[in-house]
Order: C-alpha cells, then sequence, then structure tokens
C-alpha cells in the first residue's frame, strides 16, 4: 500500500484491510472482488491483484512463510529490488537497503552528486561496513526511508537540524546539485462515451486498455482525435482529472440507449457495490446529473 502512496492516506485503508483479513490464508483465500473493493480510492490497482496472488503463492508453495533469498523473493508477482530488500531487512532483519526516491536523494546529497549520475549498488557495496554496523538492520532500513520524507525533504531540507551535516557535501558546498527527479507532465485529451438507460444505470465494460486504466470496468473511452460531430452523441460536460504525471482533459459523452455492444454490461449509477475505480465515479457523478 505505501508504494506511490502517502502513510496517512494508507492508515485507515491498512487497518481496514488488517481486520478483515486476520492471516495470510484468509488473505489467499479471498476473492479478487473483494480485494480491490476495500482497495478502491487507492489506485494502482495492479497492487492489489499482485498481493492477492502472492498470497496464494505464499500459502500453497512456502508454507505460508516469506522466501528468505533476495533471488527467491522477486519471484513473486510485483516485487522488484527496492521491495525484495525492504522485505528481507524489516522481516527477517538482514542487512540492505530499500532504494526508492527518499534514500537516492539522502545519498546523492551526501556526495553532492546528481542521482543519474550514481551507481547505487556499487556505492551501497563500496560503503556496506560503514552502512551495516548493527544488528538493527530493519531499524536501518525504515529510517533511512522517513529520513529522506522528514529531514531530506525534496523541497526545503531542514539542513541545519540534520545530524549528517558535518560530513554532507550538499549542505557544505557553495555549489550544491540541482535535483533532476522533475516529473515530465503529460497532457493527454480524451473523450468518454456513455451508454446510459432511464433505469439510471450506465453500461461499463473490461476491454478498455489503457495505460493507466487497463483491465477495469469503464466507460468507453478513447483518446481524442477529432471532435465528435455524431449527432446521437451528447456533451455532457468538459474537465479535467489528474493521474499519476498525467493531466487528462476530459470530453464526456452520453447517450440514451437500450442496446449496448456485446461487451458492455448495465450497472447501476446509484446503488452499485462493484469496485469501481475513483476516474469511473467521477462520471457516474456527472451522469447521475442527468436525472
Amino acid at each position: 500500500m505505501l508504494q506511490q502512496t502517502q502513510v496517512n492516506t494508507v492508515i485507515p485503508y491498512f487497518k481496514r484491510f488488517t481486520d478483515k483479513f486476520k492471516t495470510l490464508k484468509s488473505l489467499s483465500r479471498s476473492s479478487e472482488k473483494k480485494i480491490l473493493k476495500l482497495w478502491e480510492g487507492l489506485g494502482y490497482y495492479r497492487r492489489a491483484r499482485n498481493l492477492l496472488l502472492t498470497s496464494k503463492i505464499l500459502v500453497n508453495s512456502h508454507d505460508s512463510k516469506l522466501p528468505k533469498t533476495i533471488k527467491e523473493i522477486k519471484t513473486l508477482p510485483g516485487v522488484g529490488d527496492y521491495t525484495a530488500n525492504a522485505l528481507l531487512s524489516l522481516v527477517y532483519n538482514k542487512p540492505g537497503i530499500a532504494l526508492d526516491g527518499n534514500v537516492k536523494r539522502v545519498f546523492s546529497r551526501i556526495i553532492n552528486k546528481k542521482e543519474n549520475k550514481i551507481n547505487f549498488d556499487k556505492f551501497i557495496e563500496i560503503n556496506k561496513k560503514k552502512f551495516f554496523i548493527t544488528k538493527r538492520n530493519s531499524d536501518f532500513v525504515e529510517a533511512l526511508m522517513e529520513f529522506g520524507a522528514l529531514i531530506c525533504k525534496p523541497k526545503d531540507p531542514k539542513c541545519n537540524i540534520c545530524s549528517l551535516n558535518k560530513n554532507c557535501k550538499y549542505f557544505n558546498s557553495s555549489k550544491k546539485i540541482k535535483s533532476n527527479k522533475n516529473k515530465m507532465i503529460k497532457n493527454k485529451n480524451f473523450d468518454v462515451f456513455c451508454y446510459i438507460n432511464k433505469k439510471k444505470q450506465i453500461a461499463l465494460t473490461k476491454k478498455n486498455n489503457l495505460g493507466f486504466l487497463n483491465h477495469y470496468s469503464l466507460p468507453g473511452i478513447r483518446e481524442t482525435r477529432n471532435h465528435i460531430k455524431n449527432k446521437n452523441w451528447k456533451l455532457l460536460k468538459q474537465y479535467k482529472k489528474s493521474i499519476s504525471n498525467k493531466k487528462l482533459n476530459i470530453n464526456l459523452y452520453y447517450k440514451f440507449s437500450n442496446k449496448i455492444p456485446p461487451s458492455f454490461n448495465w450497472y447501476s449509477i446509484e446503488k452499485n457495490k462493484e469496485f469501481i475505480p475513483t476516474f469511473t465515479k467521477k462520471i457516474f457523478k456527472q451522469v447521475s446529473t442527468l436525472f
């Protein structure tokens, strides 16, 4: 849950999730539908699916225990170097560093060198005798991440109260490096087409495949090419929506119809208990003004 989501946002989700699933086995027996519903609002739903798949693998193939090597852990769905190192340190207290954006920034500033100029694996290997001088590896890996989030922040780092500033080249240099981590904001234009009927239902499909919303129940949607001139489609609203580093300009079209394409199903706009992504809920809200 903490991948690509802030701690304060995660806390209530984590509590609900762990209240529902007390054990790994109970999680592994759950359905994807229930997992997604609990995850609803956190975004990046592939993480939820990977979590469910991983729980099944651990229960069925590893006696409900996490493997103890990087190689084995990285065979689990959605687990890369960062997560594998974090798990080994936090679960088994093994020496390792979870290289997230916060940790990379800390190291980058200590040596006052741009991140894209640093071989972090080599840097850690060279300095491993300095890093792993304690048996509290679990605390160390978490402390590094928290240090980057709270002290060595992306903007306005708290250098004056930093306990590392005496040995920090960034702090002591007159030519401080500048971050090269600025995200490119991509503006995208999308047309969304909604079939609706007099029963306050909307037709959704799982056949759309967009990079940021693939495999979810969504209205008909496509990247804008030309302005819609078909009189059967009416423009309901134009609005903006941000997803990750994308700014979407949405043209929302609709038409009342009792016939829908074969890949679509009817869903209630007002009483839907299915997992519905936030993007689609926004569309529900817009369409509900028609009734």
